[in-house]
């Protein structure tokens, strides 16, 4: 609870300011999310494949920070042959995915950003589907409890918690509607329900991800919570999905607008 006391309202602040204090904060943790998957997929030497995979992502937030989305995508495609070619074989698959991973966690929330007039409510309203969906699935499964979910991946995930999860994400989503005037709510409440249940597939990755690496966390550096991709494994595949609807709906120059008005 002390961990989420910080890093909330930190996530909140740099949201709201924008600009480079937002860039710089979604960089650093695309970067230690990089660092926790190499750390858990590589092995043994994985200075050259972490530098390598590091220099793709930084370029690729430094340029879709300018503007450049396309020649951010290019960067990360690079990255991921670079840490191909340095990987062990066994693993060059798993070690190169590592950088649209990560990398996605430091583009997707700065294009959704970059919406002068809309930005901003785009993140909010992304934060409360996810946090709605990962704290009310966590309490319904303890609770109710009932068949697993997915056993093989993740034994202690319910489908009693993953729809109480995807319900609690309507409701966030719809509060925000109604708090920010937006029309459209039947669209918005579908919306919700695919980022809730993007967002819950990607939890259920992260967790096959370490059962299949023999990990617990993918790192402790977060007190009473693991490591950070632990905390935002669902974030990174809504936030990537949200990015591309608003970028179909509203194109490069409003995609938080693209996002919320329907």
């Amino acid at each position: 609870m002390l961990s989420a006391l910080v890093l909330v309202p930190f996530a909140i602040a740099t949201a709201y300011v924008g600009g480079w204090p937002f860039q710089v904060f979604w960089g650093a943790a695309a970067l230690v999310v990089l660092w926790e998957w190499t750390s858990l997929v590589t092995g043994a030497d994985r200075r050259s494949v972490l530098l390598a995979g590091a220099v793709s992502v930084v370029l690729a937030v430094t340029l879709v920070a300018g503007g450049y989305r396309l020649a951010a995508v290019i960067v990360l495609a690079m990255g991921m042959l670079a840490t191909a070619a340095l990987a062990r074989a066994e693993r060059r698959i798993w070690v190169a995915a590592g950088v649209p991973y990560a990398g996605s966690l430091g583009v997707a929330p700065i294009v959704l950003r970059a919406d002068g007039e809309a930005g901003f409510l785009a993140m909010i309203f992304l934060f409360a589907i996810v946090w709605a969906t990962d704290i009310v699935a966590y309490f319904v499964g303890r609770a109710i409890g009932g068949p697993k979910l997915m056993p093989q991946v993740s034994p202690k995930k319910t489908w009693s918690g993953a729809l109480g999860g995807t319900v609690a994400a309507v409701l966030a989503a719809l509060a925000m509607a109604k708090a920010a005037a937006l029309t459209g709510w039947f669209a918005i409440a579908m919306l919700a329900i695919i980022l809730s249940v993007v967002a819950q597939g990607g939890d259920l990755f992260e967790s096959f991800l370490k059962r299949r690496f023999g990990a617990k966390d993918s790192s402790h550096l977060i007190p009473g919570h693991g490591g950070l991709m632990d905390r935002l494994d669902g974030f990174v595949t809504a936030s990537v999905v949200a990015a591309l609807i608003g970028l179909a709906r509203g194109g490069f120059d409003a995609p938080g607008h693209g996002l919320l008005v329907w």
